[in-house]
């Protein structure tokens, strides 16, 4: 994703725990996590507001645009149909006699 979440930066500079910012926030320790490591897929602005508030910072603070290297682009709707096909997979079932029978 071409966005990056700073907050172990700034959670760092302001030597300030992730526990004790949950705390501030009133959002589960998880969730937070979740975010700090770059997994979460979106983020409310009722949140990046209350993140700004305890840490007395600008939304720009905690975010970076990283553009991705020019081979590993994907369009949005390339992207889209490839996690579509991957959660179809998932929810496949696998017949193990079609997958042996020769052709």
């Amino acid at each position: 994703m071409a966005i990056a979440i700073k907050l172990d930066d700034l959670l760092h500079d302001r030597r300030m725990t992730l526990t004790e910012l949950a705390d501030r926030i009133g959002m589960a320790l998880a969730n937070l996590s979740i975010l700090k490591t770059g997994k979460a897929r979106a983020i409310r602005f009722s949140t990046l507001d209350a993140i700004c508030e305890a840490l007395s910072c600008q939304p720009g603070d905690i975010l970076r645009f990283e553009p991705e290297p020019a081979g590993r682009e994907l369009t949005a709707a390339a992207s889209n149909e490839a996690e579509g096909n991957e959660r179809a997979a998932e929810s496949a079932p696998l017949h193990v006699a079609e997958t042996l029978t020769p052709s």
